[in-house]
């Protein structure tokens, strides 16, 4: 099942409408939070009951979303108006991708239209529940159903959506939302640029301001969307090479053709493995597809191996991004693994999507709403995948937030746990204080398991107490906005925090079978102290970029002969300053294929801003190994570079002779007649004017220039 990208007219149309979305929800976002005063030290005398109910809950969200509160009880609403603005609109165009796709319901049974939530809305016979009686558009009726769709994407309790934005802007974003192209809410990547424009204006900000990069610059100065032939390759040639391993057969290996006659055998489906490389083992240099070269002698294997140490039970098969974004590469591990355990396993389509769910697939990311969006993908896929039946429930989503804010004191935590009365929650609770203290700014680089508390920790308890304590919690809450409510409303979303912190610990602490991400890009001179303090503490070799940083944390996620497949700076294959990374990866690990991509890889990024390749190794010695290489740095286009890496030529090389390189630089050359070129020149200094002999003149060359 295949959905075409965005073509580029319908992209731009749509960053000029999520640019033009996001500005007037703040500003609408801001009026409604002033409007309540949850920044006042006091609630206004024009509050009613209910406003100053919801102002005490507002108040309590915002400083677990990191906003400050002074002594004098002046509290900033920065992070609160960001948050109400992003899931108001997200609600909506949430919804429309829901109506759009034939999935907007309002019972299990029941499809609705925007139209038809209209007629709802004013029908006043027709029985509903609360939150769908105060409903006073279509729009908000559908928001709410989709609420209901996705509460693991919209907590249905939060006190973000009793907020109502004036009519006026919320007229604008409606209009917005509606005038965008239809096809946009069918394409492949729509989500996926989605939170990029949301955050193009963020990002040009914090780059203009040269600020060290920190927790609040960090998600938007990081996010780039991975484009799909990269995904594909990644994919391809590690799961997809894994899956050939299982299909075909020491015939097929021995007596194949070609490299499409191997694809052909080996797809099924649903999974082309248009990327899926093949060479003849024993033989060095091999050409490309159906080359003369590629069919003498030699028995067939994938570019980059079987991954035999892998399960054999895609049940047992374990895959992670830890980077997600807004789910590219989730969605993508989808669409394959459903067609392979329906294949495999002789599952329907429902039953394979739910087990792929349940046990394949886990995402984290620093940025909750990424994570939302990762959500939303792949439940909307889950729910339009041919003959799974539309909409229907699904097993919980292995998918958290790394980065969640620690801003409650741990002395609300503490009361927590007192009032349920468990000392191990309360033990657990301080452990996960100290552990997730600085989560905001270094997310997925938090490793659980390099402590002993958590080497022992159960996080499935860990979450049963949180559900038994905040269900106790909220069964406690009073009806009068005193300060005693104010407290347990302090106590219950630190609680909601925490919980989720006990599911990001739980993936953190995790081990898998696939690692496979595009990781975020930042040197070391534009990051905030924390992360090089961070990196240099924890990952000394690697500490100059946080891209390579992630490269070593994702090979810790790896299980016993597991495997990384990420997109990543070149700079690390060669720079001097990576030197020992090198030798690491070299002498510890398993090189299965490397891909060159050169400038110009990334369709949004002109000139030569990122360099990138695309990276594939296993935790296995790969002394005695030879790994494959392709260089399509020289393609100038996407479109090229991604015809290229299909059917280009395929090299290999020896592993371990990449230790005889000056600096073990992995270049891909074997050949000891090879030199590099400072056995030719030398160089007295560094980049400068060659004419500085006909211009530059010293004051003691010019008559008169040194007097006393």
């Amino acid at each position: 099942m295949t959905r075409k990208p965005l073509d580029k007219a319908l992209r731009r149309a749509l960053e000029t409408t999520i640019v033009k979305a996001r500005d007037i929800a703040e500003q609408a976002a801001t009026q409604a939070v002033k409007r309540l005063g949850v920044g006042d030290a006091k609630p206004a005398d024009y509050l009613n009951d209910e406003q100053r109910k919801l102002r005490i809950r507002l108040r309590a969200h915002s400083r677990q979303l990191g906003d400050n509160k002074d002594a004098n009880g002046q509290q900033s609403i920065r992070k609160l108006v960001t948050e109400v603005a992003y899931e108001h609109w997200h609600r909506m165009l949430f919804a429309r991708f829901l109506e759009q796709n034939n999935l907007l319901m309002y019972d299990e049974h029941t499809q609705l239209t925007l139209a038809e939530c209209n007629e709802l809305v004013q029908d006043p016979d027709v029985a509903r529940d609360e939150r769908e009686r105060h409903c006073q558009s279509g729009w908000e009726l559908a928001g709410v159903l989709a609420s209901k769709m996705l509460p693991q994407i919209f907590r249905i309790d939060s006190p973000v959506f009793e907020l109502e934005l004036a009519p006026e802007h919320q007229r604008s974003l409606e209009q917005l939302v509606t005038g965008l192209d239809l096809v946009t809410f069918q394409a492949q990547d729509s989500l996926g640029w989605v939170y990029q424009f949301w955050q193009s204006k963020r990002k040009e900000e914090v780059n203009k301001s040269e600020v060290k990069i920190g927790a609040d610059e960090l998600s938007p100065v990081t996010q780039l969307f991975t484009e799909p032939y990269m995904v594909s390759f990644l994919l391809d040639n590690s799961l997809g090479a894994w899956w050939a391993g299982q299909r075909l057969t020491d015939s097929d290996w021995q007596h194949a053709n070609s490299e499409q006659e191997l694809r052909d055998k080996a797809a099924i489906p649903g999974v082309p493995l248009s990327y899926l490389r093949f060479v003849k083992d024993g033989l060095q240099n091999v050409g490309s597809a159906d080359s003369a070269v590629a069919n003498i002698g030699g028995k067939w294997q994938p570019a980059s191996g079987t991954f035999d140490a892998w399960p054999k039970q895609m049940s047992e098969l374990k895959a992670l991004d830890p980077c997600c974004g807004s789910g590219h590469f989730l969605v993508a591990a989808f669409l394959m693994m459903v067609p392979m355990r329906m294949h495999a396993e002789g599952l329907a389509p429902p039953q394979a999507i739910d087990r792929v769910l349940s046990e394949n697939l886990h995402g984290l990311e620093l940025d909750q709403r990424c994570v939302e969006l990762a959500a939303f993908a792949v439940a909307l896929e889950a729910w339009r995948y041919p003959e799974a039946g539309g909409y229907r429930s699904l097993p919980e989503l292995h998918l958290a937030c790394s980065g969640l804010s620690i801003a409650a004191a741990r002395d609300e935590w503490k009361e927590l746990s007192r009032k349920a009365g468990k000392q191990n929650l309360s033990i657990a609770l301080d452990w996960m204080y100290q552990t997730f203290q600085d989560a905001p700014i270094l997310g997925s680089l938090i490793n659980p398991r390099r402590s002993k508390a958590a080497q022992i920790a159960k996080w499935s308890e860990l979450q049963q107490l949180m559900d038994e304590a905040l269900s106790q919690e909220q069964n406690k809450q009073h009806s009068e906005a005193d300060e005693d409510t104010a407290a347990r409303i302090n106590c219950l979303e630190a609680g909601i925090i925490a919980q989720g912190l006990a599911k990001a610990a739980d993936l953190l602490a995790g081990q898998y079978t696939l690692v496979i991400t595009n990781v975020p890009y930042l040197a070391r001179g534009k990051q905030a102290s924390k992360i090089c303090s961070f990196s240099e503490e924890n990952y000394p070799a690697s500490q100059h970029d946080l891209a390579t940083v992630f490269l070593e944390r994702c090979l810790e996620f790896c299980s016993q002969y597991g495997t990384i497949s990420i997109v990543t700076p070149q700079n690390w294959l060669f720079q001097k300053s990576y030197k020992r990374v090198r030798e690491k990866i070299i002498k510890l690990e398993s090189i299965d294929f490397l891909a060159k991509l050169g400038a110009g890889a990334f369709d949004t990024i002109s000139g030569e801003v990122v360099k990138a390749i695309l990276f594939t190794a296993s935790r296995l010695n790969g002394d005695e190994k030879n790994f494959s290489s392709i260089d399509v740095s020289s393609s100038r286009s996407v479109v090229d570079k991604s015809h290229v890496l299909a059917v280009g030529d395929v090299s290999r090389f020896s592993q371990i002779k990449q230790l005889e390189n000056p600096d073990f630089r992995i270049v891909g050359v074997d050949r000891a007649d090879i030199l590099p070129l400072e056995y030719f020149v030398s160089a007295l200094h560094g980049q400068a004017a060659g004419d500085n002999t006909a211009f530059n003149r010293y004051f003691w060359e010019i008559p008169g220039g040194c007097r006393s």
